[in-house]
């Protein structure tokens, strides 16, 4: 079956589309984790999440968007059914901020369970950014292909993002993608991987939108699943990750979350009471990413 993914459709088996694979298999081994996490650039964990409370924090973010006249008014609530605008919905801001609205989705993004499974993959104490980015994606919607790193790059480079589905998520929903191998290329890490979107404003800060295009120019293999309420995957900041296209008439609620050992530096524009998060990103003339890439030569 083919699969849409920007402009181009991916069809599961072939050479650029795959699945992914759990590793719930080694959960309590945690040397295999790690030697896993660096094989395949991500974890999957099945199940790792309290089901009824991802699902009442998707229940928090429908009532969010139904006050905001995103929702069908037509349809029950849980049915998640787009309303008329197509509009997405972002939340990103402090967990300070969130936790009256939306106090489920704290209790699943800062659950006691979710810093013991870092500080075990880790090392040591962990720590999570303030600033989380949940989202509501409509129909059509998807993301193209980046590193988390030019978001998030002033701090450790040993930061890890959770993304956590907020329903079951088949994949006309608009799944998440890995493209495997993609942490070994090397001359993307040194050029594009460099980047500061709030220092260098190129455009989306997306490496491309064309997925076929970077497995043919670098490698690779795009992967991705059906994930279900209580999945969770972790990968690191030099991972590249797309979405495939929601191609129904419901919202796609999904979280990113990030997480890091409390030793190492921090990236200051996502943590505190009131972060300062992207503070140039887009406010001065943008270059294109066609231009950065002809002057990084990716």
């Amino acid at each position: 079956m083919k699969w849409q993914m920007g402009n181009r459709e991916l069809e599961m088996g072939s050479k650029y589309l795959t699945e992914l694979r759990s590793s719930n298999d080694i959960l309590e081994d945690t040397e295999a984790l790690r030697a896993r996490l660096q094989e395949d650039g991500y974890l999957l964990i099945r199940g790792f999440h309290d089901r009824e409370t991802v699902l009442e924090a998707r229940r928090e973010f429908l009532r969010s968007l139904a006050e905001q006249g995103k929702l069908d008014p037509n349809v029950p609530l849980e049915d998640g059914v787009i309303g008329e605008g197509n509009k997405g919905g972002m939340w990103g801001k402090s967990a300070f901020d969130l936790e009256t609205e939306f106090p489920s989705f704290i209790n699943v993004v800062n659950n006691p369970k979710v810093f013991t499974f870092f500080e075990r993959l880790l090392g040591g104490p962990a720590i999570t950014f303030d600033y989380k980015w949940p989202r509501a994606v409509g129909h059509g919607g998807n993301t193209g292909a980046h590193y988390d790193i030019v978001y998030m790059g002033r701090g450790t480079k040993n930061l890890y993002t959770m993304w956590t589905p907020m329903s079951d998520i088949p994949l006309e929903l608009g799944t998440l993608a890995m493209l495997l191998g993609s942490q070994n290329y090397d001359r993307v890490k040194e050029t594009y991987g460099q980047m500061d979107v709030d220092r260098d404003n190129v455009a989306t800060g997306w490496l491309s939108e064309d997925p076929i295009e970077l497995v043919d120019t670098f490698g690779g293999q795009w992967a991705t699943t059906a994930f279900e309420a209580g999945d969770m995957i972790v990968f690191g900041m030099f991972m590249m990750h797309a979405s495939l296209n929601n191609t129904t008439n419901r919202y796609r609620i999904s979280s990113d979350t990030r997480y890091q050992l409390a030793s190492e530096p921090v990236d200051e524009r996502w943590v505190g009471k009131k972060p300062k998060a992207h503070y140039a990103w887009g406010k001065t003339p943008e270059k294109s990413v066609a231009e950065a890439r002809k002057e990084w030569g990716v």
